[in-house]
């Protein structure tokens, strides 16, 4: 071999490394995009998308909507997504619950999709029995699931994503709070790890307090989960308020349970509660703590 082609042969084999060098820093980068890959922004475009098909009420147009659309989402994201239809105190309740196959969970992922009838905290009496458009009461944290279903690995521990009903019309005559969530673990024949409730995760000043109920060792995960995402400024580690919420049933079943919520909301049962009050930074905090706080167990 001349020098000439000796020289021409090493260049082709230099950049033949740097091709192959490339393509794994492209392959890379792609990998840890898709590992990261909930998107505020989007979640915040079904909060939007919820609050479009207006009150999601038991028993009304916008209710039957919501159910039709999540599901299809769910199943566009490959998920088998089953329907519990059943009944508490005459109202008929429809739970639906998301899961990659068969197996038992080990993590339960929840929230609820319905909203309140009557926005009986408005500050003007005269809005006080229109319902409320449930924006961040509802609406924000089935978009952080949805979002969830659409990045989680399919080879994380078996994970369940469920939608509960009728949570939101306590101290309401003929109603009660968490019918849902209650008529779900009544006939609920596995035992999961853990189950963890999203609700009112949506408020653009997020400050998610430990809810005093909940599992202290779930939620001291969490917690740690967020700081290490630098989410500590809304995931605060200091014991808040005591919630009655879907975490709640679970609590009383014996299952480890965390209620993942900032209670202080100002447009809480208002007529305010509306999509400009949600913020995609704040969706992408919780969503980006649950992505990674679930896809961790695999490692342990």
């Amino acid at each position: 071999m001349t020098k000439r082609a000796a020289t021409l042969y090493l260049t082709f084999i230099g950049l033949l490394l740097l091709l192959v060098a490339a393509w794994y820093i492209v392959s890379f980068l792609t990998l840890e995009t898709d590992s990261a890959m909930f998107d505020g922004q989007r979640a915040l475009a079904d909060v939007q998308t919820q609050v479009d098909f207006g009150p999601r009420i038991p028993g009304t147009e916008g209710h039957e909507k919501i159910r039709t659309w999540m599901r299809a989402e769910l199943e566009s994201a490959g998920w088998m997504v089953d329907i519990q239809e059943t009944e508490m105190l005459g109202h008929p309740i429809f739970n639906v619950t998301a899961k990659r196959n068969n197996d038992a969970p080990q993590i339960i992922l929840g929230a609820h999709y319905d909203t309140r009838i009557f926005a009986d905290h408005d500050a003007d009496a005269a809005k006080q029995t229109r319902p409320v458009p449930g924006a961040n009461d509802g609406a924000s944290g089935v978009a952080v699931l949805l979002e969830l279903a659409r990045t989680l690995p399919e080879t994380t521990v078996p994970v369940w994503l469920v939608f509960f009903d009728a949570e939101d019309n306590g101290q309401i005559q003929g109603w009660d709070w968490i019918l849902g969530s209650r008529a779900f673990a009544s006939e609920l024949s596995v035992r999961p790890q853990a189950v963890i409730i999203v609700d009112m995760i949506g408020d653009a000043n997020l400050n998610i307090h430990f809810e005093r109920n909940s599992d202290a060792t779930l939620r001291a995960e969490i917690w740690e989960t967020a700081a290490s995402l630098g989410h500590d400024d809304v995931f605060i580690a200091r014991e808040k308020h005591s919630m009655l919420d879907d975490h709640t049933p679970f609590l009383q079943a014996g299952i480890p349970s965390v209620d993942i919520i900032d209670f202080d909301y100002a447009y809480w049962h208002t007529t305010q509660d509306t999509p400009d009050k949600v913020s995609a930074a704040s969706l992408q905090a919780v969503g980006e703590t649950l992505w990674a706080w679930v896809t961790a167990k695999n490692r342990q």
